[in-house]
């Protein structure tokens, strides 16, 4: 785990690099605003941890700057301003925590690990993978094999009901009642239709094939379909 430290305050900024790096972290520590919004937008990290009143620019100013980046790593805010209006605009602005100086490494390190374990779970919701078939759910995106597929709507929804009940075969009742909300007609292709165009842009070329027709039952996806 990565974690970003803009502090500018030295023994602070010392202190809190060594205490999360002794914690088995990995930390860049950047002395000013400027130098941290550079880091916060070009690094990979986990979570960021901001001084409010920073040189040259202040953490709200980072913190701004990071979600306008579309970075959406946890922050906690570290600050010795304990003024309500000073945490109404940090959380609005899109920070996870705030903490007031003085404060204590564990309570902190308490903070930080909890953050991170909801970072996790909100990534891992934000994502369905099986396979080296990948549903990004945010960015409305898939890639198999690092390959990008480009997917109507209905597709996209089909895959992601495929993905989310995988390895249980889908009746085409329930399909039509799921993606194109109707009561399921016998008499029409459609189903049929949208999954073989679904097969063909994310199974055909790739393997192994994850889509499978299960005669007189439905459809199923599973990463060891024959």
């Amino acid at each position: 785990m990565k974690i970003l430290v803009v502090e500018d305050e030295p023994k602070t900024g010392d202190y809190l690099k060594q205490g999360l790096v002794e914690a088995g972290f990995v930390v860049d520590l950047a002395r000013d605003g400027v130098d941290g919004l550079h880091l916060g937008e070009t690094g990979d990290y986990d979570l960021a941890i901001l001084d409010v009143m920073l040189p040259r620019l202040d953490g709200w100013q980072v913190l701004a700057g990071m979600r306008h980046a579309g970075r959406e790593l946890p922050v906690l805010f570290l600050t010795a301003r304990d003024q309500v209006e000073d945490r109404v605009k940090g959380l609005e602005l899109g920070a996870d925590d705030y903490l007031v100086k003085p404060f204590a490494f564990a309570e902190l390190l308490a903070r930080v690990r909890t953050l991170l374990r909801r970072g996790s779970r909100a990534k891992e919701a934000e994502q369905l993978r099986v396979a080296d078939l990948e549903l990004d759910l945010l960015r409305r995106r898939v890639t198999r094999a690092g390959q990008r597929i480009d997917l109507t709507a209905k597709e996209f929804a089909l895959l992601e009901l495929l993905l989310r009940r995988r390895g249980e075969v889908l009746p085409r009742s329930l399909i039509a009642s799921q993606i194109w909300d109707m009561n399921f007609d016998s008499d029409t292709n459609v189903i049929e239709v949208a999954v073989r165009r679904l097969r063909a842009k994310m199974d055909d070329g790739f393997e192994p094939k994850l889509i499978r027709t299960v005669r007189g039952m439905g459809y199923v996806l599973e990463d060891d379909a024959a």
